[in-house]
């Protein structure tokens, strides 16, 4: 059982930054591919970036370059750093933990939203 905890959501201008903390509870926080969604008000939800237990990455088009994923393993954490941020990203933003053997765990989500 993993229990994720997300922080850092807000307000922002439009070319303002934010970082992003998901912080899990439980064991063998290492074994799990990290991944970032949001969801947009009559939107489905999309996969914004994920790392690998191995650290590899993959970001959604929207983002590549603008934002940044990292891990922490020694403190159970996952980040996701978003500069240049646009009103379109706004969202509620969901920390996702996914091992084929040991399940997939969602967060509660936080809201960002980009706005002057």
């Amino acid at each position: 059982q993993v229990q994720l905890v997300e922080s850092g959501g807000g307000l922002v201008q439009p070319g303002g930054s934010l970082r992003l903390s998901c912080a899990a509870s439980g064991s063998a926080f290492s074994i799990y591919t990290m991944a970032w969604y949001r969801q947009a008000p009559g939107k489905q939800r999309e996969l914004v970036a994920a790392i690998s237990s191995g650290g590899s990455t993959n970001y959604a088009d929207s983002v590549k370059g603008r934002f940044t994923i990292s891990r922490e393993n020694d403190k159970n954490t996952v980040y996701l750093q978003m500069n240049s941020l646009k009103p379109e990203d706004t969202a509620v933003y969901y920390c996702n933990a996914l091992n084929l053997r040991a399940g997939r765990y969602w967060g509660q989500g936080t809201q960002v939203t980009v706005s002057s």
